[in-house]
């Protein structure tokens, strides 16, 4: 008696459009192609150039692992282990928070207050993966940049970042401002966590996966921007620059801090989606100098 045939191997179009309709959301394609590129290990533009091919037997085990993974709520970045950010791809994992797009405008507030013809000391509170870090260190070079996380595993995972893309950033591990004692800046930004510890989105989509130390920030979200207002000036030069990332409805509430802390010039900033996304404000430069000079 003759073995039934083996059932053929799908072809990759036929494989991505499975995936497509198994997985929920807008970004349904977009998702499937970048796991069926990472389990084939080639590049998307590979997969439409290719797209009546017969996929690889492993390949297509690889991926249906990744497809269910997913599906169980894993977040892509962590299963590809990379996440673009500014100008670079970064290693990202459980350990580090995912780099999102509204952050990048935090790069971009800070660069503005950054020459890039003078040597600056800057500081990144919380670093992650070291996202805002080296994207401030790749377009500044001139300055010396240190980021603190109270993660070892997240340092480690930034380190490894920071030498695959050539920078010389300085880790440091403590909490917020702690490793910095005894050292002025002339420029502090940071992502800290800022969502309220019980609200209900830390248990919907991907933030079920990410670090929770990373996210949640006491009872109203604002436990972790409250002592970096407090213990900024200290670590600032007269007229040196502190930049807060948070949610699109705590600028007013930042704001108050800022203030309260005594800095001038306080003001929000919008992202891409004409939110509120970060606050940013000026240590008083007492002696009168020009601000930011040290």
């Amino acid at each position: 008696m003759n073995p039934a045939p083996a059932a053929p191997t799908p072809t990759i179009a036929a494989l991505l459009r499975a995936a497509a309709a198994r997985l929920p959301g807008e970004e349904a394609r977009a998702e499937a192609e970048r796991l069926l590129a990472h389990a084939l290990r080639v590049s998307p533009a590979w997969l439409y150039a290719h797209g009546g091919d017969a996929a690889d037997p492993a390949g297509a085990a690889a991926f249906e692992g990744l497809l269910r993974r997913r599906l169980a709520g894993e977040p892509v970045a962590y299963l590809l282990g990379r996440r673009g950010f500014w100008r670079f791809e970064l290693e990202v994992g459980p350990a580090t928070l995912i780099p999102r797009p509204e952050t990048e405008r935090l790069v971009e507030l800070a660069l503005a207050r950054l020459p890039a013809d003078r040597p600056r000391l800057v500081a990144d509170l919380g670093t992650g993966s070291g996202a805002i870090a080296l994207a401030l260190a790749w377009e500044r070079p001139q300055a010396r940049v240190v980021a603190t996380d109270a993660s070892a595993e997240a340092l480690e995972v930034a380190a490894r970042n920071a030498r695959a893309l050539g920078l010389a950033v300085e880790f440091r591990r403590g909490d917020w401002l702690a490793p910095l004692a005894g050292e002025r800046y002339h420029l502090i930004a940071s992502n800290p966590p800022y969502i309220a510890a019980d609200d209900p989105h830390l248990q919907r989509g991907d933030l079920r996966h990410e670090p929770r130390a990373a996210l949640a920030s006491g009872t109203d979200g604002l436990d972790a921007i409250r002592a970096i207002a407090r213990a900024a000036p200290a670590h600032l030069h007269p007229g040196g620059w502190l930049l807060l990332e948070h949610g699109w409805e705590q600028g007013a509430a930042v704001r108050a801090l800022l203030r309260a802390a005594g800095f001038e010039a306080v003001e929000t900033a919008r992202d891409l989606e004409d939110r509120e996304r970060v606050t940013l404000g000026r240590r008083a430069d007492a002696a009168g100098g020009e601000p930011g000079r040290a």
